[in-house]
């Protein structure tokens, strides 16, 4: 049919026809276009990651300053992406680094409080 003379005779064979081609152009189409990962994957400003992480603004704004949560900024404005924001909440804190008996100890004895000059007299 593909290179045959239509006529108005044949026309709804033709209409048929193109039908046809068309839907599987469609699935072809469809079939090559990425699938949508996550439908928690996508972008919200500010004021959404507020509600998300239940911090106020001025901590959102730190923790973004301090890189400890995961954000975009462009321009003046932050974004964050809705499952980075929850996969940041369910990371919970962050992993301590192994350190030496050494260090460990340097820090027991920087944190140990000094017994006061002159002691006690009982």
């Amino acid at each position: 049919m593909a290179n045959e003379q239509i006529t108005f005779d044949k026309l709804p064979q033709a209409v048929g026809y193109l039908t046809e081609q068309i839907e599987q152009i469609r699935q072809m189409v469809a079939a090559l276009q990425p699938q949508a990962s996550s439908d928690k994957h996508r972008l919200i400003e500010i004021d959404e990651a507020c509600k998300i992480t239940r911090k106020a603004k001025p901590t959102i704004y730190t923790l973004a300053r301090k890189g400890l949560i995961p954000a975009y900024k462009r321009g003046k404005k932050l974004y964050f992406y809705e499952d980075e924001l929850l996969q940041w909440i369910e990371s919970g804190r962050k992993q301590m680094q192994a350190i030496s008996l050494q260090e460990q100890a340097a820090e027991i004895v920087y944190g140990a409080k000094r017994k006061p000059k002159g002691g006690y007299n009982f």
